[in-house]
């Protein structure tokens, strides 16, 4: 019976009851080429992670033994970086594979905590200016806020009944509704939406509706594909462009929306959990969507301490499904108005 006693619970026959921390690695101890290689992040912004969660990863648990919060960091960012639990990484670091799994679960609900410290659009005059003139200068596009689209991350099936997380390519996934700035910064991340749903539902239904409804900045908009309907705070590519100022129109607002799809290319990317390279998420849809926003809110602390959002390399990543919608004019009159009068006044 000694084997399996091994297995379930390696850690204690390594270290004991009475070892308060799990600590064999050091950062000091390695190369940042090594850190960068096996969990993606450099020494100076694991440290960091370690000083905005370690209070969070210290929290009292039941049991005897405690792994600090720099290993359960780097058991995190393997995983997220990787799309697996490595034996390997789980040697380098002294933990098994089951200690990694419930360091992943830590880290995420710590990082999940924080989102909104992360993710959000800006306040204050200055900044919105700021934002606006940023994607004024990707291809002339005035008054944009953000540009907003969906992707699908691949998921585990819940359970044969639910259908509703079966995409049109008859594969389980969530649909993940983001908004970015023209450096790639995400300004919102909903990613808990059921992969059934199209796209322009989901908007529908999201907090971002309600946000831009309600309270948000009524002299800008949000730049959306044709999967979306035209709204005033929403504006839309026209289906069949005639003159040339809407030629115009419909290339500098598809200069500017590029933005968002290779700002998904870099997460995934950078974020190998998600790109479907390793399999889909094993998890439920609520974990796999909190996985999901921790990776998001990395990807903003990542570009505020300069990790470039462009410099990792492309990777293959889940087939998108394609959206099925009519392509069909907003019966909303005020919106039209405002795009037409932003067709006459910047494009013509």
């Amino acid at each position: 019976m000694a084997v399996p006693i091994a297995v379930l619970d390696c850690d204690l026959l390594l270290y004991g009851r009475g070892h308060r921390t799990l600590d064999r690695f050091k950062l000091e101890d390695v190369t940042d080429e090594y850190l960068v290689s096996t969990y993606g992040f450099p020494r100076q912004f694991i440290y960091y992670l370690v000083d905005l969660l370690g209070a969070s990863l210290s929290r009292p648990t039941q049991r005897s033994r405690a792994i600090s919060p720099e290993t359960q960091i780097l058991a995190a960012l393997g995983f997220y970086t990787s799309g697996s639990f490595q034996t390997r990484m789980g040697d380098a670091i002294g933990i098994s594979q089951a200690s990694m799994s419930r360091c992943v679960a830590n880290v995420t609900e710590a990082l999940v905590e924080r989102a909104s410290q992360f993710i959000h659009f800006p306040e204050d005059d200055a900044t919105v200016q700021r934002l606006k003139d940023d994607f004024y200068g990707l291809a002339g596009m005035p008054g944009v806020l953000g540009v907003v689209d969906c992707t699908h991350v691949a998921i585990k099936a819940p359970n044969a009944e639910d259908l509703s997380y079966v995409n049109r390519k008859g594969l389980h996934s969530l649909n993940c509704l983001m908004v970015c700035d023209a450096r790639g910064v995400l300004l919102s991340a909903e990613t808990h939406w059921p992969g059934s749903l199209p796209d322009c539902n989901v908007l529908q239904q999201a907090a971002l509706t309600r946000q831009f409804e309600t309270e948000l900045h009524k002299d800008g908009w949000l730049l959306g594909d044709s999967s979306f309907f035209l709204r005033t705070w929403l504006m839309t590519p026209l289906h069949i462009p005639e003159t040339p100022a809407e030629y115009r129109y419909n290339m500098a607002h598809s200069a500017t929306h590029n933005v968002i799809e290779r700002t998904f290319r870099t997460i995934r990317s950078r974020f190998r959990c998600l790109d479907g390279s390793k399999g889909t998420l094993q998890y439920s849809p609520e974990k796999s969507s909190h996985i999901i926003l921790a990776c998001c809110v990395l990807h903003n602390i990542s570009l505020e301490h300069g990790l470039d959002v462009w410099s990792s390399p492309a990777t293959e990543h889940m087939e998108q499904p394609e959206e099925e919608y009519e392509q069909m004019e907003s019966m909303d009159s005020e919106a039209c108005r405002i795009r037409q009068e932003l067709l006459l006044t910047h494009f013509s």
